[in-house]
């Protein structure tokens, strides 16, 4: 380069802001429009709780549970409706994500979300127990989230957990598998042939 052209390029420099009107105008108007999409993704999140209102309360845990067969702590990702992995449920709090301590009982499942409503799923509800990949718009790595599917008001519902040791999740899904199938197919009594 020449110094000729040093000399211009050194002596460019951005043209000073005159209109300051219309720069606070178009700041205005995108924070306006920010403000209008976050409060209609807020109505329509109130809407789907009004249009899922039909959906019971979530049943308390009973004051004696029984012992704890499997205990987790994790994360709640959200409850869907089962086999359909995008359909969030938000009625009653079980849209909000969250921590949680999951508790496995004889009694059934106890799930207590600090920050969010705890809910207990009744043994006789539940269905089934796997590995997904994801739920309610959460995506992770194959077998990287434990879904339990049980039944409430009559509608099945699919809930997301990550456990924070992920190698929990298998022992999870035999131990609710097997407590359904013991559900399903009691045994036969002691002495009866």
């Amino acid at each position: 380069m020449t110094s000729a052209a040093l000399l211009l390029a050194a002596e460019k420099e951005s043209a000073a802001v005159t209109d300051w009107a219309a720069r606070i105008g178009w700041v205005v108007g995108l924070g306006l429009f920010v403000a209008l999409v976050y409060w209609l993704m807020r109505e329509g999140w109130k809407w789907r709780g009004t249009l899922q209102g039909d959906l019971p309360e979530l049943p308390d845990a009973p004051p004696e549970p029984g012992e704890a067969k499997l205990t987790m702590s994790g994360r709640y990702h959200g409850s869907t409706t089962a086999g359909q992995w995008l359909d969030r449920i938000v009625a009653h709090g079980l849209g909000t994500r969250s921590r949680a301590e999951l508790t496995l009982t004889d009694a059934g499942l106890d799930v207590v979300r600090p920050g969010a409503a705890d809910f207990f799923v009744p043994a006789a509800a539940l269905r089934e127990a796997r590995l997904d990949k994801g739920i309610a718009g959460k995506v992770l790595t194959e077998g990287g989230l434990l879904v339990v599917t049980w039944e409430h008001g009559g509608k099945l519902l699919d809930s997301g957990f990550r456990s924070d040791h992920a190698a929990e999740h298998h022992a999870w899904v035999e131990a609710i598998n097997s407590m359904i199938d013991k559900t399903d197919n009691p045994t036969e009594t002691e002495g009866a042939r």
